[in-house]
């Protein structure tokens, strides 16, 4: 269970909230998954890979996969074994080939090989948790879920937009505080944020677009006490 180490601070008001989403908008119009894919089929094999792994460390190693292997049935033909070939640089890849082949298994005899646009139906497939079953809902089909990972965990804690102590209270708590023009879009605002700019061990206070928003006092303090030095130096 993920948990905040500093407390829970203060949750953002709606107007506070609102702002902090107008200005993440203003930065990036048009966010998108950096995993790379083709169908509905591909993001949710590429989701499932992405546990506990990068991205890119994802991308490279479906590049070559979803070239000859972009359906259920195709995955199901190249098997286990013909799988790990193509993603053994991935964590935990000899599950995940597992998971990926019965997943695949089961859309072919319960879906007509097709991804559900369904959260039950999602959640039911072997290695789909909610955070894949919403990330494939809003990205594939435009649901307005939000996946919350790591990145968005810490962010919605760090800077008081949605404390929660799980994943699942974070999100509730952001369904509730995000206005509604920006949910399709929220949790790919919230990831990039958590990935580039409010980092795990040195967030970088200076250039983050809602530092004057962000509700973590010793963030804040950095901050202040950057520009004081830089005020120094010119003087």
């Amino acid at each position: 269970m993920m948990a905040s180490r500093r407390g829970t601070p203060r949750p953002l008001t709606p107007s506070e909230a609102a702002a902090f989403f107008e200005r993440l908008m203003k930065q990036t119009p048009s966010p998108k998954t950096e995993l790379v894919y083709t169908n509905p089929f591909t993001l949710l094999v590429a989701v499932v890979l992405s546990a506990q792994a990068t991205d890119k460390g994802v991308n490279r190693a479906t590049t070559d996969l979803f070239r000859i292997a972009d359906s259920p049935e195709k995955i199901v033909q190249l098997g286990e074994d013909g799988l790990v070939a193509y993603i053994r640089t991935i964590g935990l890849y000899r599950n995940k080939a597992k998971n990926v082949v019965a997943l695949s298994q089961k859309l072919i005899t319960e879906h007509g090989g097709q991804v559900p646009r369904d959260r039950a139906a999602l959640e039911g497939l072997p290695g789909v948790g909610r955070k894949t079953a919403n990330v494939v809902l809003n990205v594939a089909f435009g649901e307005t879920t939000i996946a919350v990972d790591t990145h968005v965990f810490r962010v919605a804690n760090r800077t008081g937009l949605a404390p929660g102590k799980t994943p699942r209270e974070v999100e509730e708590n952001l369904m509730a505080v995000v206005p509604q023009k920006y949910l399709l879009h929220a949790h790919h605002w919230l990831i990039l944020l958590g990935r580039y700019v409010c980092v795990a061990r040195k967030p970088k206070c200076p250039i983050c677009t809602v530092r004057d928003l962000c509700r973590y006092t010793p963030k804040t303090r950095c901050l202040d006490e950057t520009n004081l030095k830089t005020k120094a130096r010119i003087k």
